[in-house]
């Protein structure tokens, strides 16, 4: 998608399609919407059908003019962002992902969108969210269909009527993140939309190669015989029922200026099982095709890696990715088996269904060998999550109160949503073993998230710690307006965030 910013009167613009976005004032019962918008001609185009009520402007609502008299553009579309007293950036990103959306069946490869003029609208912020939810919005999951058509936006202008030097810098500034941050959400949302005989754990660190020599991150990936080295017992159990073998990957972005001695080195840890059949204690038939997602955790690493590297934060980061499949062959590990982590913790295996949890606990000790001293991972981990949040929120759990602080404080910005759960101490008897260390799953089926995140607790020790449970949130199930159905790219722009965060204390 090129994209284009121009300084003028948006009635002046020919283009095949301009978008406007409008607010509910909801003032009274004769209230007509509000267009976020100073052009004079493009609001009177407007008048008689907001003025009909026709239009509500509720968030994702669309009411298309077709040769609209004033104004130079062959069609104005009005976009609603629902109510003026509760808009934000979040709303613009959805509004520009919904214009987006309506122009792709419609054949419309170039878009022109009004850039929206309300005072509680940041320009930095707004811009970047523009940006982000169209990129967003252009991604299909159709890629393996013959009979497949270019609908994508092949050209993005956006108008303001204000020629103003700091808006202008303001504004390149947020279209150059926004760029950066959709386009990364979009590379980790092609990695999930890959079907498991494609991406592979050997092609999965193919791409993670190709990914950190186009931005300049250092990479490293290994497969059976450095994980048997590092004595990765946990991850090796889940690798080896399949004939596919695993891939141990590591991306290093170090900043150009040396962070003080004191500032802390982030390390992001991603779940990359490329196919979940569950393996001996096998999942049943129906849906067991979505299971190419459980790779998810590590798609969102990979795309936060992608966006670090470009927006260049002056802090350390590593990440750990531990990728296989977990398959139920004649090798395969059973329920009832005791492995060894790479920490030395002995695992009794109770369910081969539970595997997330037992690479993720070989990735984040290794993380920790490589000198992380701040944890964050994220993993398709639990069905238990959806059953506790739904399809809106993903689960947060943490062993510190200052990095979840922070963590949660990037929604303003980043528009993700996580709900802190409990990760207690009192829960932990529920992992108990009576052969080994402790056990991968709970005595019972209650609490089956909060189990998991014990489970990973037991390999943080007292480094500060996320644990990213996005089972829920990772495959949107039902196209919306502003973004289609398929992979989500769910953490990439917090994760992200949560990483910049660190670098404003240096």
């Amino acid at each position: 998608m090129n994209t284009h910013f121009l300084f003028q009167n948006p009635a002046d613009l020919a283009t095949p399609l301009l978008a406007v976005f409008a607010v509910d004032t909801a003032t009274g019962p004769d209230a007509t919407p509000s267009l976020l918008t100073t052009s004079d001609a493009v609001t009177k185009a407007s008048v008689p059908w907001l003025a009909s009520q026709e239009f509500k402007a509720t968030l994702g609502e669309t009411l298309l003019l077709h040769a609209p008299a004033g104004i130079k553009a062959e069609r104005l579309l009005l976009v609603g962002l629902g109510k003026a007293a509760s808009l934000s950036i979040h709303e613009v990103r959805k509004g520009a992902g919904t214009a987006v959306r309506f122009c792709k069946p419609r054949g419309l490869h170039e878009l022109s969108i009004a850039f929206p003029e309300h005072e509680s609208l940041a320009a930095v912020g707004a811009a970047r969210a523009l940006l982000e939810g169209a990129l967003v919005a252009d991604f299909d999951i159709d890629t393996y269909r013959s009979d497949r058509k270019d609908q994508s936006i092949h050209s993005l202008t956006v108008i303001n009527p204000v020629h103003d030097k700091k808006l202008l810098t303001d504004l390149e500034r947020g279209f150059s993140e926004g760029a950066i941050l959709g386009e990364s959400q979009n590379f980790a949302r092609s990695l999930v939309n890959e079907p498991g005989n494609v991406l592979t754990p050997t092609e999965l660190g193919r791409r993670a190669m190709a990914m950190a020599d186009a931005v300049g991150l250092q990479c490293e990936v290994h497969s059976t015989e450095k994980i048997n080295a590092l004595k990765m017992g946990a991850f090796a159990a889940v690798a080896q029922g399949s004939s596919e073998p695993p891939a141990l990957i590591v991306l290093h972005y170090e900043p150009a200026t040396a962070p003080p001695a004191s500032a802390p080195t982030l390390g992001l840890v991603g779940k990359g099982i490329t196919f979940d059949t569950g393996g001996i204690s096998i999942k049943p038939a129906e849906n067991m095709d979505k299971m190419k997602y459980d790779m998810a955790g590590s798609a969102a690493m990979l795309g936060a890696m992608r966006a670090i590297a470009l927006l260049k934060p002056a802090v350390r980061v590593i990440s750990v990715i531990c990728s296989c499949e977990n398959m139920p062959d004649g090798r395969a590990f059973k329920p009832g088996d005791v492995i060894t982590a790479m920490s030395g913790k002995t695992i009794e295996v109770l369910n081969t269904d539970a595997e997330g949890r037992l690479v993720l606990a070989d990735g984040l000790h290794y993380a920790q060998q490589l000198g992380a001293t701040r944890l964050i991972n994220a993993a398709t981990l639990t069905g238990a999550i959806g059953i506790a949040l739904g399809q809106l929120n993903a689960g947060l759990f943490s062993n510190d109160d200052e990095t979840t602080e922070k963590f949660l404080a990037t929604f303003p910005i980043a528009g993700e949503k996580f709900w802190r759960m409990p990760c207690t101490d009192d829960y932990r008897d529920q992992i108990k073993s009576q052969i080994a260390d402790i056990q991968n799953t709970g005595n019972s089926r209650y609490g089956g998230s909060i189990t998991a995140a014990m489970f990973l607790k037991e390999f943080v020790g007292e480094t500060p710690w996320i644990h990213l449970d996005i089972a829920g949130t990772a495959w949107i199930d039902e196209q919306k307006a502003w973004q289609s159905k398929g992979p989500s790219g769910i953490a990439v722009r917090s994760i992200t965030e949560w990483v910049r965060s660190y670098a404003s204390t240096n």
